[in-house]
């Protein structure tokens, strides 16, 4: 899932868009790159970052997936909101997939999901960009992994009760979202609890985002975003090994930023599996 930020501020990318037709040749580089999905966002959900009206991020959102449609791109594109409005008119104008960091919780948004029958991304978070980096105190008698897990079937639940298809739903740990960089490195390293037997999560597909993120730069020592693609494919090396060396049996789908270089490391993961090119 390659990052298409319409936005003027997200934390890496802002204002790398600012025409439709530098929207439309940014897709059709990232799908020469090997993107399978678009994820189109128009509002930032960096730590700290300042809300736009639903009619700004709306404006936003619908005029670049209207953009790609019209140029004739057809791959399966998701709309990065958590707003109800925001998906219906998104998902009107060509969108085939919610990427909804808030999981749902949002009035109206699960009820959309249901009626549109398409799939649906799950994310765990806690507060807003200007609340999250003080929210990241979980229950000491267990894990973050287990913390992450619980509210997550608590969201799939909720989903499910409001119509959502089971087949329909993936789960997003939500690197950064709420979490030290300790309890990051930690959900990586453990990906495949997530949806152990027993964990009332099997079967359900994990995506995870961890491009170029605050916690990426802290174990690099990294500061600019922008240059932390070496860690970055540390992360989705990390997903493809599962977390604990369950290979492809957990992550999915990772959300990046840097897609040639990431394709070319699954390429080379891919053949070391198979032992051939």
């Amino acid at each position: 899932m390659s990052i298409l930020n319409l936005t003027p501020d997200s934390f890496s990318d802002g204002a790398s868009y600012p025409t439709t037709e530098s929207v439309v040749q940014a897709a059709k580089r990232m799908i020469k790159e090997g993107a399978n999905i678009l994820d189109v966002g128009g509002l930032s959900t960096r730590p700290g970052a300042d809300e736009v009206s639903e009619e700004e991020e709306t404006r936003r959102v619908v005029e670049g997936i209207k953009a790609l449609r019209e140029a004739g791109i057809e791959i399966p594109t998701s709309v990065d909101t958590y707003r109800a409005g925001v998906a219906r008119e998104a998902l009107k104008a060509g969108a085939s997939c919610v990427n909804d960091v808030r999981a749902g919780l949002e009035d109206g948004m699960l009820e959309v999901m249901a009626r549109s029958s398409v799939p649906v991304v799950l994310m765990h978070s806690r507060g807003t960009p200007k609340t999250m980096g003080s929210l990241t105190d979980y229950d000491a008698s267990s894990s973050i992994v287990d913390s992450v897990r619980l509210s997550l079937l608590s969201s799939v639940q909720a989903a499910l009760a409001a119509g959502v298809k089971k087949w329909n739903i993936l789960l997003d740990p939500g690197l950064g979202f709420a979490k030290t960089a300790s309890q990051n490195l930690e959900l990586l390293s453990r990906l495949d609890e997530l949806t152990k037997e027993g964990s009332g999560l099997e079967g359900y597909p994990v995506l995870v985002g961890g491009s170029r993120k605050r916690f990426v730069g802290e174990v690099t020592g990294v500061e600019v975003p922008r240059e932390r693609v070496g860690g970055s494919l540390g992360v989705v090396a990390a997903c493809y090994l599962g977390g604990g060396g369950n290979r492809g049996r957990t992550t999915k789908v990772v959300r990046v930023h840097d897609t040639k270089e990431t394709r070319e490391l699954i390429g080379v993961l891919e053949a070391v599996g198979r032992g051939r090119v």
